[in-house]
């Protein structure tokens, strides 16, 4: 019997699946086995999550149903029908965070004199700092509005902490006022205290709310709530009009702190009439607001983490392994030469990626360096090295992606930079962001010239490289480097290019990936081993779905480790009861993407900056390349294995799309993947595990059990 593989029910819908991710995250804030302050700082990190995805996922699913569209997904559910069911599920899911706050997090900092003071119990030992504060500080800078009819209300920008103020007159008239919290000064404070041993914490908004009787001098404050609203925050630039990029993005920018509002959270408690009357200006239903049973804009949590001295309440530091120091250029690149170097961030330092542009900077037989850049920070280390290589006269090549959501602002002050050092600075192909993570030199060697690659998974930037998990090669092969500088000449000049040994997007990485799955196909068919394990961050691209689902039915086994979304639908009988999904969320953000493929026997190993999304592979520059020489071969196989027996941080997806933790057998090792690799880093032993066999096959996966 034939099975329609496009039939919605298996498919699970893109925007609930991101949820269910970041209700994973939640639970990680939940889990009493994690320090105190790793618990808070995981629940700012999920309002964050959230925050983004009401700026661009919502706000476009809004968009779509109020221009008319109809279901796009797989699923095949409605922009209206999505619209409410997110609507609900995010309701469920702040009212838990509020809970965890309220009933957990808070009581528990408070056993560890960490205390966090609201506007209602300040103490009055810390009314004093409160006034100077207010004084000197704060009250200088705000604009209270009363609403009137020469003073409209305010165009609020997105995600502004603002409060909401009712007043009323001599004569019994009730108005509306409204101030918004500054950005420029910190959102929580140290207050001093008289016991050395307790740390006593106060939120800017409860400082501006203790004071607003001085703040609305000559009307009488009958009620009051902090407020915060979400805007549509996508860009929207016509590429093919625009006469300068970077002129075009810079300008849009500015637009998307002021687009439609999405969403509006309010403070519990907040007066009913003040609530209607926020919701009448931001044109928003009742589905649309969020109470905050506390301070309204929970990622300010994070702040408690960094701000609060308290070592022994988070993960012990973990200072990543150097590799490949020589300081030394000419000892550098022949070790280089002699074996590609395999790099996995945070586990080993990113330093090693820095030194290899840094050698280019003072070798003087570096003739050229061409990089692509796509979240580069505020403090970029590479940057600079690059802007040094310019100036010293070398010539330098920068392919800046100028899209690179929220770091669009950053990407444009260093593009500038770039070309005030004389840099070649490029934008990449119209209508297209450059993903892939590549850094080529030119080096002029006794047998002529050649060249040095750095191919990645992640960003260039020094920061998200200690907190993201990403593979790297350094290498010389000349069938890698080659293509390399055809991915940069596809960049420059918009040439169609053939690449034979790296899949690169939008070119070849869709055929690539489909031509590995219907490889393993054929293999299981002719009952040869038939096996993929592919680790990535999203998978949502129904041509590949479709692809696995046929691969399971011809008897190929799969292991997907998907981090976040996962649209497939694994252990359906008949159709993916092969297919096992898992997902892990530990200390560090799983990030690198991997590839593995039996290939009969004769297996092969790839890695990339590509996610199994229709994104990545239809619309965006991407690269993946192939992981050659065999020990690097085997060190990812035993990392991918050791990931899928880790049964302390990672769940498996369900049928029903629910996702399961999973619980170790009888006698089998229970460890943390993550703690692990620190381990194996550092040298010491490790939980056994299959490696690479004499003849390079790979063995079965084993399945876990789940509870």
């Amino acid at each position: 019997m034939t099975i329609d593989l496009t039939k919605p029910d298996l498919y699970i819908n893109r925007e609930l699946s991101w949820l269910d991710f970041n209700g994973r995250v939640l639970e990680e804030a939940q889990d009493e086995r994690n320090p105190l302050l790793e618990r808070v700082k995981f629940l700012g990190i999920v309002c964050s999550n959230l925050d983004e995805f009401y700026e661009v996922r919502v706000a476009g699913l809004m968009q779509v149903r109020d221009s008319g569209g109809a279901a796009t997904g797989p699923d095949r559910l409605n922009p209206d029908q999505q619209l409410r069911e997110i609507s609900r599920r995010t309701h469920d899911s702040v009212a838990s965070h509020y809970r965890l706050w309220n009933e957990e997090l808070l009581p528990a900092l408070a056993q560890e004199r960490i205390h966090l003071w609201d506007t209602g119990d300040v103490q009055e030992e810390h009314r004093a700092f409160i006034t100077q504060y207010w004084r000197e500080e704060l009250e200088p800078i705000l604009t209270p509005i009363v609403i009137d009819p020469a003073h409209p209300f305010p165009r609020v920008l997105n995600k502004a902490l603002c409060i909401g103020v009712l007043l009323e007159t001599d004569r019994q008239e009730t108005m509306f006022g409204v101030v918004t919290v500054p950005r420029v000064l910190p959102r929580i404070l140290r207050v001093p205290g008289t016991d050395d041993t307790s740390i006593h914490l106060i939120t800017l908004a409860a400082i501006v709310a203790h004071q607003l009787t001085d703040l609305f001098e000559g009307y009488t404050v009958t009620g009051a709530a902090s407020f915060r609203a979400t805007r549509n925050s996508e860009l929207y630039v016509n590429e093919e009009e625009a006469d300068n990029l970077l002129d075009e993005i810079a300008e849009s920018l500015e637009n998307r702190r002021k687009g439609d509002a999405v969403r509006l959270e309010i403070e519990a408690g907040a007066p009913a009439r003040l609530t209607t009357f926020l919701q009448r200006q931001f044109n928003l239903l009742d589905e649309q607001v969020y109470v905050a049973d506390g301070p309204v804009n929970l990622n300010r949590v994070l702040t408690i983490y960094s701000e609060v001295p308290r070592p022994d309440l988070k993960f012990q530091p973990f200072t990543p392994v150097e590799r490949h120091s020589s300081r030394d250029p000419d000892e550098f690149f022949r070790k280089i030469r002699a074996t590609d170097l395999l790099l996995h961030h945070p586990y080993e330092s990113f330093n090693t990626v820095v030194e290899f542009v840094r050698m280019a900077v003072i070798d003087a037989r570096v003739l050229a360096i061409k990089q692509t850049l796509y979240r580069t920070g505020e403090d970029s280390e590479v940057v600079r090295a690059l802007i040094d290589a310019a100036e010293r006269g070398k010539e330098v090549t920068v392919l800046v992606e100028l899209k690179a959501r929220f770091d669009e602002a950053s990407n444009i002050a260093w593009a500038k930079r770039l070309e005030e050092s004389g840099v070649h600075v490029v934008y990449g192909l119209l209508g297209m962001k450059t993903h892939c993570k590549l850094s080529m030199i030119v080096r002029r060697e006794e047998d002529g010239l050649r060249r040095y690659a750095h191919l990645g998974t992640g960003n260039y930037n020094h920061t998200t490289a200690r907190l993201y998990t990403d593979i790297g090669v350094i290498t010389s092969r000349e069938e890698i480097t080659r293509e390399v500088a055809e991915v940069f000449n596809l960049l420059t000049t918009g040439s169609s290019e053939s690449f034979r040994v790296l899949m690169v997007g939008p070119t070849t990485m869709m055929s690539g990936m489909l031509g590995h799955i219907d490889q393993e196909i054929e293999h299981a068919t002719a009952g040869r081993e038939a096996h993929v394990i592919a680790k990535m961050n999203g998978l949502t691209d129904p041509e590949i779905i479709r692809a696995l689902y046929r691969a399971s039915m011809a008897g190929v086994e799969i292991d997907l480790i998907v981090r976040g979304i996962c649209c497939l639908r694994p252990g359906l009988p008949g159709v993916s009861d092969r297919i096992r999904v898992y997902s892990l969320i530990g200390r560090y953000l799983e990030h690198s993407r991997i590839f593995s493929f039996a290939n009969g026997g004769n297996p092969e190993i790839w890695a990339g900056s590509a996610d199994w999304m229709n994104r990545n592979l239809r619309s965006r520059v991407e690269v993946v390349f192939p992981i050659l020489e065999n020990e690097n071969k085997q060190r990812l196989w035993r990392e991918l294995q050791l990931c899928l027996g880790d049964r302390l941080k990672t769940r498996q997806l369900q049928a029903d799309g629910t996702y399961k933790r999973l619980h170790a057998a009888p006698g089998e090792d229970v460890y943390d993947f993550q703690a692990t690799l620190m381990e194996m880093a550092q040298g010491r032993s490790i939980p056994s595990t299959d490696a690479l066999s004499g003849n390079g096959s790979l063995p079965q996966p084993k399945s876990p059990r789940v509870s």
